[in-house]
């Protein structure tokens, strides 16, 4: 039996998520954001959140939209400061938001490794930087490496193209992005997509996150397809 929910219901989908949570947010730039769970999140309420993602938000949807909201207190990512990233720029200035950048492959790596049940690593990048700074070093073959140790989620909100009924999942594109590793490092796993196939419909060959790593699907079609019923 499926352990995956499949709803409609964008507030159905992120219920229980509580104060204070740490957030895996996937997307390179709005290329796989989840921009209905985390809208549905803002009417959800959820404050005092720690936001992981690649970037810190973009014009005034999606992840900037939450930050607008008041709903984050800190950022963890690799491209705070994007053109569009004005929302998180003005409250990083006032002080309302604090902010961890994490190189974009050390990022990865450390959601990897949550995933992976790996404790921590050694890395190269960061080294004689202030991103080194407080953390162990060590010297490895005649190299300096530093300590870098996984990033764990609470949620994972995560946007794909196709999950079939046991929550087996497919992306399109750029959209395959930090999903596949954030989908293995969070306790509760949630992901929207474009629709929901029958079991078997997805090549077993060409999934690229099992659904066992998924707890919740927000389908998208069945969405749309209620709001015009229903408008």
């Amino acid at each position: 039996m499926s352990r995956t929910t499949i709803t409609s219901n964008a507030l159905e989908a992120v219920a229980g998520i509580n104060d204070g949570a740490t957030i895996l947010v996937g997307g390179f730039g709005m290329a796989g954001m989840p921009t209905t769970l985390i809208d549905a999140l803002i009417t959800h309420g959820a404050s005092g959140l720690t936001i992981v993602s690649n970037n810190a938000g973009n014009g005034d949807t999606g992840l900037a939209a939450l930050l607008a909201a008041g709903r984050v207190t800190k950022v963890i990512c690799s491209f705070p400061r994007q053109s569009d990233s004005y929302v998180f720029d003005a409250l990083y200035r006032a002080g309302k938001v604090d902010l961890e950048v994490v190189p974009q492959g050390s990022l990865a790596e450390r959601i990897r490794a949550a995933g992976a049940g790996i404790g921590a690593f050694f890395c190269l990048t960061g080294v004689g930087t202030p991103l080194a700074e407080g953390k162990e070093t060590r010297t490895i073959d005649g190299r300096d490496y530093v300590l870098e140790y996984p990033i764990r989620g609470d949620v994972a909100l995560i946007g794909a193209h196709t999950a079939d009924r046991v929550g087996n999942l497919l992306y399109r594109k750029t959209a395959r992005n930090f999903g596949p590793v954030m989908a293995t490092a969070a306790t509760l796993t949630i992901a929207e997509v474009s629709g929901v196939v029958d079991t078997g419909e997805i090549d077993p060959e060409t999934v690229v996150t099992p659904g066992i790593f998924v707890d919740r699907v927000l389908d998208l079609s069945a969405l749309n397809t209620h709001m015009e019923t229903t408008s």
